[in-house]
Formats: structure tokens, C-alpha cells, sequence
């Protein structure tokens, strides 16, 4: 009877630690994380001068965040990780226009790449992470070239930017907190 009960605790702590909802951080950290990170793009805005229209958007690629919201949890993981490694690298362009200051920056991106860092962790060596969400890519990359690149990386520039950026960081934060136990 004993065997039988350990054996049952070593198979619910593998399981356990297996799963991606064991992540310790994901669970208790990630919500505020988020939180931040986008309170941090709301200073951005708050520090904005200019106004700029809707015209030269570039639309969040909504199939492949519903197909993301139907992936597995590792999927829905790597998904987010994707988005926000994306965020950090468009925001690595030149600012020098942007009207925000540049220590908010810095903390939008520290707060951006621990959470990728963190989340990246909780599916480490699932192969979920190997392969690369190019339509997802392509997406910031239209983001770089037909908005920043074209408007001469301005600060109206960098505020659409900014508004497309919170868009994804909320869909990221959606798919995470559908993992999430509530509370």
C-alpha cells in the first residue's frame, strides 16, 4: 500500500513539473509583470504631444492569436514569449523622436524581457520554442518598415507604435491568464 502511494507522488510530482502551469513565476508574478508593463505604455502616452490618426496602422494578425488561444498551454506560452521578444526588439529602434522619456523605456523593456525571460523558462525544452512564428515576425516587421521607417521614426510614429504595442501586450496577457488558476 505504501509503494502504491509513493509511486502516486512521484507520478504527481513529475506531472507537476512537467506541466507548464507548475511555473512558480507564471503564476504569481506574471499579472503584476503585465500589469506594469502596460501602465508603463500608458506613461508613454500621457507624455505624448502630438496627435495621429489610425491611418497608417498596421492590424494585429488576429488569425494566428485565435489559433495561438487554441494551442496547447506550452503553445499558448511560446505565442506570448514570441510577442514579447517582438516588442522588445522594435522598441531597440531609434526613439530619439519619441516624446516619452527614456528611463520609461528602459523599465518597459526591462519588465517586457523578464517577462518573455521568465515565461521562456516555464516551457524550456519543449520544442514549442524551436520553431519561430514567422507571420508573427513579418507582422513587427511590417510594424518597423511601414510605420516607423516610412515616418521617419516620430514621435506620431512611435504613438501608433505605441497603441499597436498595447494591443499585442494585451493579447499576450490574455493567453497567459487563460492558464492561469483564477482568483
Amino acid at each position: 500500500m505504501q509503494s502504491r502511494i509513493f509511486i502516486a507522488c512521484v507520478f504527481l510530482g513529475l506531472f507537476c513539473a512537467c506541466s507548464a502551469l507548475s511555473c512558480r513565476w507564471m503564476e504569481h508574478r506574471f499579472r503584476p509583470y503585465s500589469g506594469n508593463s502596460l501602465d508603463l505604455l500608458d506613461v508613454m502616452a500621457k507624455n505624448m504631444t502630438n496627435s495621429t490618426d489610425g491611418e497608417n496602422t498596421v492590424p494585429f494578425p488576429d488569425h494566428l492569436y485565435s489559433q495561438a488561444s487554441k494551442a496547447s498551454a506550452e503553445g499558448k506560452l511560446s505565442f506570448a514569449v514570441h510577442i514579447l521578444k517582438e516588442v522588445s526588439a522594435l522598441f531597440e529602434e531609434d526613439q530619439s523622436s519619441a516624446s516619452w522619456q527614456e528611463v520609461t523605456v528602459e523599465n518597459f523593456l526591462n519588465v517586457v524581457n523578464k517577462q518573455a525571460d521568465e515565461l521562456h523558462s516555464c516551457i524550456k525544452g519543449h520544442s514549442h520554442m524551436k520553431k519561430r512564428n514567422t507571420k508573427l515576425h513579418l507582422y513587427f516587421k511590417r510594424l518597423s518598415n511601414e510605420i516607423l521607417a516610412k515616418m521617419d521614426h516620430s514621435a506620431d510614429a512611435w504613438e501608433l507604435i505605441r497603441r499597436e504595442v498595447k494591443v499585442c501586450l494585451i493579447k499576450a496577457d490574455l493567453l497567459v491568464s487563460s492558464l492561469l488558476p483564477s482568483n
